[in-house]
């Protein structure tokens, strides 16, 4: 019988399990939603008891989707969002709310609570925030952890652990406190090129505690993605995944970073450093890959063995893509025909505004002229890069009185431009500290869309390629289980084998191009009034 392999993925709205052969041909796949909390100061809670049963849910569902039996599926990867997990003795969770509900135990990493004290962590100048591109972000753990220090103090003291998600679920899977490379270099400040935390970032900042106890609490051991853990599931885990004790489990990856293991090594290794990848969701990430070491301003990273092992990583994104236009859009009065409209043909409202905008025009370039005098900065929730400013906020020009459908459209089309420029940006600030890049590889729900992905392309002027598979993120999961299983010798062998595109989307030239550069150039003005706004008391 062939072998298959499992990927599992926890984003901010649901848990996806999906099963994969060794081709990395989707065979089956099935989801669970998981519940968002939020209570006002910018905080967002999940719980990590109802995301261990929606995993559960989700993968036997994939099993019953994929039909195939438990003992052929060989390995198991996981990737989460980069949340923080509280968790107390034997793994019970600690609430981190206002609520005091213990099971609301995990920041997730839209939460802005700690945006104090990362300014205070950023004041501090350390070297180690050279690592995150000057600047430590309020989505970081280490902000979060000064923050819970702070204002529960016994919780902070009482705790067990604090776990990035993913390796909080490799945790539950196999009893293993192995912990990514991927998760504590993103998001921690370890220092992976160095193999080794930095005790005097964690005493100049005040979590000096962490350092003196020898860091058992956040992570002793590191390992590469991919990386075989303990002896596989247990038997308690295989039985909640519907699977076989002993299935081999790979240590994790965020799951920005395992949509770009699952999309760069489509045209083989030696086009992974020409090629970004960008993760649509939610938010969004880009992944950039070099050789050597690159240190851009506002980008975090580079990081050491952070996504392929070997190279060097620089992630950047927006704190909202998807959510972006899913909040530009309440704001307009036709917003609810147009849903009613759309849910009566089963579809989301940015895909039948996508659909809708494609139908007046010739070409898909040319959607971008509907948006003319209407722009969007769409920085709701701040800059993640090349600012990291968290406290700017979004910009809305060009409205008119009119409130019909077809407005709507015109601002839909102009938020995906808005994003597409907030991508250029990106790109720019790479490319301005020599790390070019080719083309851009994209993933993600939100970037499913064929007229998403050409606007995309028109924005930013690079080429954009659609990966072969609809689940690209689970496919850079479902890569680190069939690695940990020994079904391919690496990362890279694995991800030429397993990863390939259908299709390239070349950007506009000539008129249009100038059209997109001169509404680029507005979106920086219109961006830089808006930072100089949020300055204003």
């Amino acid at each position: 019988m062939p072998d298959y392999f499992m990927g599992i993925d926890v984003g901010t709205g649901s848990a996806r399990a999906g099963i994969f052969d060794a081709a990395g041909q989707l065979v089956g796949t099935d989801k669970c939603d998981i519940t968002l909390y939020r209570e006002p100061g910018g905080l967002v809670e999940q719980s990590s008891r109802e995301i261990w049963q929606a995993i559960g849910a989700a993968s036997k569902g994939a099993l019953k989707s994929a039909d195939v039996h438990p003992t052929t599926v060989r390995g198991v990867g996981f990737d989460a969002t980069c949340s923080l997990v509280v968790v107390g003795e034997a793994g019970n969770p600690l609430s981190v709310s206002p609520s005091e509900d213990p099971n609301r135990n995990i920041i997730v990493w839209m939460d802005h609570r700690a945006v104090k004290q990362a300014e205070k962590i950023n004041n501090q100048g350390h070297p180690v925030l050279r690592y995150v591109g000057g600047k430590i972000s309020p989505e970081m753990e280490t902000p979060k952890l000064l923050w819970l220090k702070e204002n529960l103090p016994e919780t902070f003291e009482i705790a067990w652990q604090f776990f990035d998600l993913v390796d909080f679920l490799t945790w539950r899977a196999t009893d293993s406190l192995d912990r990514s490379v991927c998760t504590l270099t993103c998001k921690w400040t370890y220092l992976s090129h160095e193999y080794q935390w930095d005790d005097s970032y964690f005493e100049s900042v005040g979590l000096g505690s962490l350092a003196r106890e020898g860091y058992k609490r956040i992570g002793i051991n590191v390992v590469e993605p991919g990386t075989p853990l303990a002896n596989g599931l247990t038997s308690q885990a295989a039985d909640h995944l519907g699977l076989t004790k002993g299935t081999s489990v790979g240590a994790g990856l965020i799951d920005a970073h395992a949509g770009g293991l699952g999309t760069v090594g489509a045209s083989g290794n030696n086009a992974i450093v020409d090629t970004l990848a960008y993760v649509f969701g939610t938010s969004s990430c880009t992944m950039t890959t070099t050789k050597e070491p690159v240190f851009v301003p506002g980008v975090w990273g580079p990081y050491y063995s952070a996504m392929t092992p070997g190279t060097w990583l620089l992630e950047g994104g927006q704190s909202a893509t998807g959510a972006a236009i899913e909040q530009l859009l309440q704001y307009h009065p036709a917003s609810v025909e147009a849903a009613d409209a759309a849910a009566k043909e089963g579809r989301s409202l940015p895909m039948w505004l996508a659909d809708r905008a494609a139908t007046q025009v010739m070409t898909l370039s040319d959607v971008a002229l509907l948006a003319n005098g209407t722009h969007v900065v769409p920085e709701f929730l701040g800059n993640r890069a090349p600012h990291s400013d968290p406290n700017t906020r979004a910009v809305i020009a060009g409205l008119s009185m009119d409130t019909n459908v077809e407005n709507l459209v015109r601002l839909y089309v102009a938020g995906i431009c808005g994003i597409g420029y907030g991508l250029k940006q990106i790109i720019k600030a790479q490319a301005d500290s020599c790390a070019h890049i080719k083309t851009i590889t994209i993933s993600g729900g939100a970037g499913r869309s064929q007229l998403v992905r050409q606007l995309l392309a028109d924005t930013t002027g690079v080429p954009v390629a659609t990966p072969a598979t609809q689940e690209p993120v689970l496919l850079g999961s479902a890569i680190l289980g069939a690695v940990a299983a020994g079904a391919f010798s690496d990362v890279g062998d694995a991800m030429t084998a397993m990863s390939k595109n259908s299709e390239r989307l070349e950007p506009a030239k000539d008129a249009l191009r100038g059209y997109h550069d001169a509404r680029f150039e507005l979106f920086v003005k219109f961006q830089n009034l808006a930072r100089e706004a949020a300055t204003q008391t």
